[in-house]
């Protein structure tokens, strides 16, 4: 089997004919090991087909004000690295980047599940390629709760059980879980879709699917963790900094022993943590009564073509040997999670650059059950109205029906004129 992926591969990217000599731009964001990679992958690529492409990398901050100015513009870099959620900011009708299918026979559209291939695409369009595929997993720091004398959670009961006794046997400031800011958020929206069985927005309708009263529930949910002690209250986390969760002392120390975070990033969590600490994977705590596991799995990242692009064939052969051609595989590495491309997944599992964890992760991702998310979901100005109104809730200046509605009804104004 292995065999036939890396020989399919091979003739899609080597049997048909190519673009002529092109010069090209390619637009990513990212930590110093992506620009690094992503340049040497480049440059293998470019040199494949006779291809120059100037890098344009960036961080985080900015990127998504930089990409909008450049669409609006037209300016855009011929290959772009693109998040998810952008999709229908800038892709309302599937007609913001172009239709990837066009170029099927540049690129082995079948190295991508029917089920990727549909998350990158809006209203029939390919609009962009996964690069990889994310969930939100539990991860749970062995050594503490050994430590403990605790068994790794399996349940929710599991981990309210926890809490009083890591207190009693380790100290009053250990804490089984962490949960503030949208990690808490994500908590909110998982415990609500495994007891509904729906999404925060229904697809169909563009508006919150829930009621006042299955979201109110989840919000009391969540402030009955804070009570017993299984994660920090927001004022507790605020006093301390509100430290993202991988320049958290206390989580690299051990202090804090669980979280609710994207497979893809177990690397970046995993890394400040303490000599003897051991981060593991655990399939999803379900409520009483769950009609789905819940698992918000999602395209971690995108890699689409301009629809201005001068020359998009010869983009789309840059593509498909940035995500497809072995040697472009090993270059990139896991420097932007585990491949959706199968044979890229295949390349880097026999290689053993995947750490253990990192695909245990991605197997619970991958098989764990759930609903289709909207990318509307992480909206920014929908983040910021459940955060902010939830975050009042937190610091007991609204009750739980309050915030709820209050949530509620300023999605839907903001989903009204999006």
């Amino acid at each position: 089997m292995r065999t036939l992926i890396i020989a399919a591969v091979f003739v899609a990217a080597n049997g048909l004919a190519t673009a002529s000599a092109a010069d090209l731009r390619m637009s990513w964001w990212g930590s110093e090991d992506r620009h690094i990679a992503t340049q040497e992958a480049l440059k293998f690529c470019g040199d494949k087909f006779g291809h120059t492409i100037a890098p344009e990398m960036t961080g985080w901050t900015g990127h998504q004000e930089k990409i909008a100015t450049q669409l609006a513009g037209r300016t855009e870099a011929d290959i772009m690295q693109i998040n998810w959620p952008w999709l229908p900011i800038f892709s309302k009708s599937g007609n913001g980047f172009a239709d990837l299918n066009q170029f099927k026979d540049v690129i082995d559209l079948d190295q991508w599940s029917e089920a990727d291939r549909k998350s990158g695409s809006v209203d029939g369009k390919l609009n962009g390629l996964p690069v990889s595929i994310t969930g939100r997993v539990f991860m749970f720091n062995k050594a503490t709760y050994d430590k403990a004398g605790l068994a790794i959670p399996t349940t929710w009961d599991d981990l309210f059980a926890a809490a009083p006794v890591m207190k009693q046997r380790l100290g009053p400031d250990y804490y089984p879980f962490e949960g503030n800011g949208p990690d808490a958020r994500l908590i909110v929206i998982l415990r609500t879709t495994q007891k509904t069985g729906k999404d925060l927005i229904d697809p169909a309708t563009r508006q919150v699917a829930w009621t006042v009263e299955e979201l109110a529930e989840s919000l009391d949910f969540y402030q009955s963790m804070v009570e017993q002690g299984v994660v920090k209250s927001w004022q507790d986390e605020a006093a301390g900094g509100n430290a993202p969760l991988h320049e958290n002392p206390e989580w690299a120390s051990g202090k804090i022993a669980g979280t609710y975070q994207w497979s893809s990033t177990y690397s970046k969590i995993v890394g400040p943590m303490q000599e003897g600490q051991q981060l593991v994977p655990v399939e999803m705590l379900k409520v009483d009564g769950a009609t789905t596991e819940g698992i918000y799995r999602k395209p971690s990242m995108l890699f689409a073509i301009s629809k201005y692009s001068k020359e998009p064939k010869a983009a789309a052969e840059i593509v498909n040997c940035l995500l497809n051609d072995p040697e472009a595989i090993r270059k990139l590495g896991a420097t932007r999670g585990l491949p959706s491309s199968k044979v890229a997944l295949e390349v880097l599992t026999r290689a053993g650059t995947i750490e253990p964890a990192q695909i245990e992760a991605n197997k619970i991702v991958m098989q764990s059950t759930g609903v289709d998310v909207s990318p509307l979901n992480e909206n920014p100005r929908v983040a910021e109205a459940f955060d902010s109104t939830f975050e009042a809730f937190a610091y007991g200046q609204l009750n739980a029906e309050t915030a709820a509605a209050g949530i509620i009804d300023r999605i839907n104004g903001i989903l009204t004129g999006i």
